[in-house]
């Protein structure tokens, strides 16, 4: 059987969303002829953990766990947060009622930590990489990320190993989404697109989750026209077929937000019209699952929504799949037109009406539309017709289905084999 690598900094019990991709090709891989193994680090400190992914690992699967400098120990010190807390981007990367303390953290973490906070995992996880691999043979390594550090410690096995590589971008590098709004020093930027040029001009196949993303890398760097691929994010068949998920009876519609909700995807108007909705008698509740930026729940506040609105914070994997299902709305908002967000599949599996967000993002528009399971504004629309036209959205499971992780697992093996 072939042999792959995978470096993936976050891996369980970290409940980090991106594992999610990497955890289930990993597991289905077996299947389509590839035996992988893992290279991570040996302890994550900045996400919650989610115990019940473990199941996903089989007793077979090769982990092995680098040093790692983590920054955010200090960060949290700095901050007079427990170290022992996790900590969600949302809240590290907003502006919004920031004290002194908490904007020369974010300045810090913006322009010295290149290319992203996990800058530390770099020099201790090449050193450990290299022990493993004079040791142990690979046919191949494959990098995911962010944090994007993963690809250039990839990189550097990839040209002292001579092994092919496959770079997977989950989220842009240089410009990625939560970097909107905020300002780095011009030095910065260029050590950092020089770094993102390295890798993808160095990675035998670069891999994007989204068509938008592979368009803006084949644009930026002509070199790699003919030297990537596109495999959507997806959700796993398994996880809904094993629960068999029952909808729960209840007095008020639940609007549901599922995952980080930062400031810049803030449907501010939605807001009021879902209180206009309630002012006339509707009863409507809208729950968010992960952590919501403080801008959104300013406005929230603003338009009275407030008493109405529920955050459970972060819940383990099977129990927000529960939320998904029994919510009688998904709201799900796009940073800008590369964006697919991954919760976006698990939505559609659901059959719920799906309420998305996104300016001109045709990507979404076209998945909701091909499996029509839901409608697409832009945010300036406050979606006041959604309720209405949702009811007549009859969802094609069959092409739902096409986004099963499995079958991605299926597409990844066959672009893996042609480097063996």
């Amino acid at each position: 059987m072939k042999k792959v690598l995978f470096l993936s900094f976050y891996w369980p019990p970290s409940g980090k969303a991106s594992i999610h991709w990497p955890l289930k090709m990993i597991k289905y891989l077996p299947d389509f002829g590839w035996e992988p193994s893992v290279l991570t680090v040996k302890e994550d400190t900045f996400s919650a953990p989610d115990p019940c992914l473990e199941r996903d690992i089989s007793e077979d699967l090769k982990v092995y766990k680098t040093r790692f400098w983590d920054p955010f120990l200090l960060y949290k010190k700095f901050l007079g947060k427990d170290t022992n807390t996790s900590l969600a981007t949302p809240e590290a990367m907003s502006k919004t009622n920031a004290t002194l303390k908490q904007k020369l953290a974010l300045w810090i973490r913006l322009n010295l930590f290149i290319p992203d906070a996990r800058a530390g995992w770099y020099l201790p996880g090449v050193a450990d990489a290299k022990k493993l691999l004079k040791n142990e043979k690979f046919d191949l390594i494959i990098s995911n990320g962010p944090p994007h550090t993963t690809h250039l410690l990839a990189k550097k096995l990839k040209k002292h190993f001579n092994i092919p590589l496959i770079s997977v971008f989950i989220d842009p590098w240089v410009d990625i989404s939560y970097y909107k709004g905020h300002k780095r020093s011009r030095l910065v930027l260029k050590i950092d697109n020089m770094l993102e040029k390295s890798v993808v001009k160095e990675s035998d196949k670069v891999i994007f989750v989204t068509k938008g993303l592979q368009e803006f890398f084949e644009n930026k760097y002509s070199f790699l026209t003919n030297n990537t691929d596109q495999l959507y994010w997806g959700y796993n068949e398994e996880d809904f077929e094993r629960t068999k998920f029952v909808k729960e009876p209840k007095k008020e519609k639940i609007l549901l937000h599922a995952g980080n909700l930062f400031d810049h995807q803030n449907p501010k108007f939605l807001w009021k019209s879902i209180m206009k909705q309630i002012e006339k008698g509707e009863n409507i509740k809208v729950r968010f699952i992960g952590t919501v930026g403080p801008g959104v729940l300013k406005d929230i506040y603003k338009c009275g929504l407030t008493k109405y609105t529920e955050n459970l914070g972060f819940l383990e994997y099977d129990d927000m799949l529960k939320e998904m299902v029994n919510a009688d709305y998904l709201l799900v908002c796009s940073t800008e037109h590369r964006h697919v967000p991954g919760k976006l599949f698990e939505y559609m599996r659901t059959g719920n009406p799906i309420l998305a967000f996104g300016d001109f993002n045709e990507e979404v528009k076209d998945i909701l539309e091909t499996t029509k399971t839901g409608l697409l504004y832009n945010y300036k629309s406050n979606a006041a017709d959604f309720f209405e036209k949702c009811k007549t959205l009859e969802p094609d499971m069959n092409a739902v289905k096409n986004f099963d992780r499995y079958k991605i697992a299926g597409n990844l093996s066959e672009i893996m084999n042609k480097y063996v």
